[in-house]
């Protein structure tokens, strides 16, 4: 969805993620650029470039890393809440004027300000429908990290 919106705002629009498994559908969905942060050379090839990251996963991630991608000012925003404390240095904050922030849902305002945007721009989320009796396997395939997006269970099935 945040590739969608961002590229409908009009933004350059650039996905970090694990491997390149997604990258067509990333492209597909508005992406000018993809990269693998499995491969150590995209923290090199992209140190200082960013003004804004948008962190979404809910897992531990090596904060530092991300923190030298942004540019002088940038700011990376965490909407993914991990189980585990998150660490950083904070020389990698201060060197650069970097920010690290978090943000949850806005208010009724907001949130129906993006629903409009999204009907506007025709955005819509990518999902795989499952039935009630899927969801042991649904669960399973998210501890493997076996899903492109997010499941939705049919409650007609429950």
């Amino acid at each position: 969805m945040a590739v969608q919106i961002a590229h409908a705002m009009g933004a350059e629009v650039t996905v970090l993620s694990q491997t390149l498994n997604k990258k067509a559908d990333g492209l597909q969905l508005g992406a000018d650029h993809y990269y693998a942060t499995s491969d150590p050379e995209t923290f090199e090839k992209l140190t200082g470039h960013f003004d804004l990251i948008i962190n979404t996963v809910s897992t531990s991630i090596n904060l530092d890393a991300y923190l030298r991608l942004l540019a002088f000012d940038g700011t990376l925003v965490n909407v993914g809440a991990p189980a585990e404390p998150l660490s950083l240095r904070v020389i990698n904050l201060i060197g650069h004027r970097r920010s690290f922030a978090g943000s949850m849902i806005g208010g009724i305002r907001e949130t129906q300000e993006m629903l409009d945007f999204c009907a506007k721009h025709n955005i819509v989320p990518m999902i795989e429908v499952i039935s009630a009796d899927q969801i042991d396997e649904a669960y399973k395939r998210v501890l493997a990290s076996d899903v492109k997006y997010r499941f939705v269970i049919d409650i007609s099935t429950m």
